[in-house]
């Protein structure tokens, strides 16, 4: 009975870990868009340190940052002339093995559209962008969403105001005389809270208070397991002395008895 409670208790500790460590790190992209012109350049980082940006291409599959592509410095890595060869799918990977969100990465020739790289929240608003490598300045672009024509922009950005699940799907825009940019998809998760009134919150403080506690919960829980197969040790050693004593004060009458 005392060997299933430790169990329990020792797998209820696994659990608790596993529910309250922070979960993965994703990956960011600057400038923030998942579409690049060619020769665009762009930069990538994991938010945690010790992280490490890989990638899958058609044209190689699993790289690390540096391993044939990009410039590594840290967590960060770099690209400064983007081809064909850099379309792909792209993530942030721990030393054990840990994944974080991937992201996937298109290159275009002469269009692109600007979207959010990560699932928005419900409530936010959101910009797309059209650009185009043969002109410097903002063109009339239309927009699709799943196929179907949703708007035209003289200035080549349209804004989705307090998006809801409804607004997810494939996203492009059209610039005429210069062409179509590729697909993107929008994943909108969540609700935002409610920001008026309300002081700025510090994230890092928050996400370092967040780490002390996971640390302390799982030093506790550790501590109270070990002192709970400690205490259960001990009742075991005492109860097999109590039962050997009197076997032993048994032999002890029988040695002492006088002889016949």
């Amino acid at each position: 009975m005392e060997g299933r409670r430790v169990q329990q208790l020792l797998c209820l500790t696994v659990t608790l870990i596993s529910t309250t460590l922070p979960s993965p790190q994703g990956l960011k992209v600057t400038p923030s868009r998942s579409q690049f012109l060619k020769e665009d350049s762009v930069s990538l980082s994991c938010e945690e340190d010790g992280w490490t940006v890989w990638r899958n291409t058609s044209r190689k599959k699993r790289r690390s940052c540096g391993d044939g592509w990009g410039k590594r410095d840290g967590s960060s890595c770099s690209i400064s002339y983007m081809i064909d060869w850099d379309i792909g799918v792209y993530w942030c990977e721990s030393r054990e093995g840990a994944a974080g969100r991937s992201i996937n990465i298109t290159v275009a020739d002469t269009v692109i559209l600007e979207s959010p790289v990560h699932p928005v929240m419900e409530g936010q608003d959101v910009t797309l962008g059209c650009k185009t490598s043969l002109q410097p300045f903002n063109l009339s672009a239309d927009f699709f969403k799943d196929g179907i024509f949703i708007g035209t922009e003289p200035t080549g950005h349209m804004t989705l105001h307090h998006v809801s699940r409804s607004a997810e799907g494939l996203y492009k825009c059209n610039i005429k005389g210069s062409g179509e940019s590729p697909l993107s998809w929008i994943s909108v998760t969540g609700r935002a809270p409610p920001t008026s009134g309300s002081p700025p919150v510090n994230m890092a403080s928050l996400e370092s208070a967040f780490r002390v506690f996971c640390h302390l919960v799982v030093f506790c829980l550790y501590f109270i397991s070990t002192l709970l197969m400690v205490s259960i040790y001990r009742q075991r050693a005492t109860g097999n002395r109590m039962t050997n004593q009197p076997t032993h004060q048994s032999d002890d009458r029988l040695n002492n008895r006088p002889a016949d």
